[in-house]
């Protein structure tokens, strides 16, 4: 699978962001969204399963933050509302291992390559 992230870019704080992930193939997979800032290790941000069904967050960003499919085009959504400077980072979207995937780098074998979203204050 080919995963082809998009949609980054610089907004003012409490501003909105929508992130696109583009897929190869057609997936039965659980889908995520991981961020990086600089200096840091990647993070968990969203997963949502290959149903659509269940969905879940980091705290930080719930409520904010909602992750959605379109298993028909092949696409994964991050709609990103009330963004904070904290949420800068570079946005990578993955495919998880199962239909079920949870919070862990480890539990996807799929990356994009990242799209950089600066929020300024």
């Amino acid at each position: 699978v080919q995963l082809q992230a998009s949609g980054g870019g610089l907004v003012q704080a409490g501003g909105s962001l929508r992130l696109s992930c583009a897929a190869s193939t057609r997936t039965n997979r659980a889908m995520g969204w991981f961020r990086q800032a600089p200096g840091s290790e990647r993070e968990f941000v969203a997963v949502i399963m290959w149903s659509g069904s269940n969905t879940y967050y980091k705290d930080s960003v719930e409520g904010r933050f909602t992750i959605s499919r379109d298993n028909a085009k092949k696409m994964v959504y991050l709609q990103m509302n009330s963004l904070k400077p904290e949420d800068t980072a570079v946005y990578y979207c993955a495919a998880g291992r199962s239909v079920n995937s949870g919070t862990s780098t480890y539990e996807y074998d799929y990356w994009g390559q990242g799209t950089l979203v600066t929020v300024s204050s």
